[in-house]
């Protein structure tokens, strides 16, 4: 069994709404030096698999058919032995 540990995040090019409203606040806060925030996900799940390579397929299809969009999101990740 492995643990999966997915990073997704917004490609460069890709306007984040949630980022800016959040840098915002820090302005209102008074933070001034804050700029370029950007917001992404993280999301773990255990893989049932003893197997590696079947696992890095099967996250990687889980990543790219269903938790990323593949139009504005790129995805990164790790698996651990469990």
């Amino acid at each position: 069994m492995y643990k999966a540990k997915v990073l997704i995040k917004r490609r460069p090019s890709i306007l984040d709404p949630q980022g800016k409203a959040v840098e915002k606040g820090a302005q209102h806060l008074g933070l001034k030096n804050i700029s370029q925030t950007r917001i992404d996900k993280y999301i773990e799940f255990l893989v049932d698999s003893d197997e590696e390579k079947a696992a890095q397929e099967e996250v990687r299809l889980y990543c790219s058919k269903l938790l990323a969009n593949p139009i504005m999101e790129d995805f990164e990740f790790e698996l651990e032995k469990v």
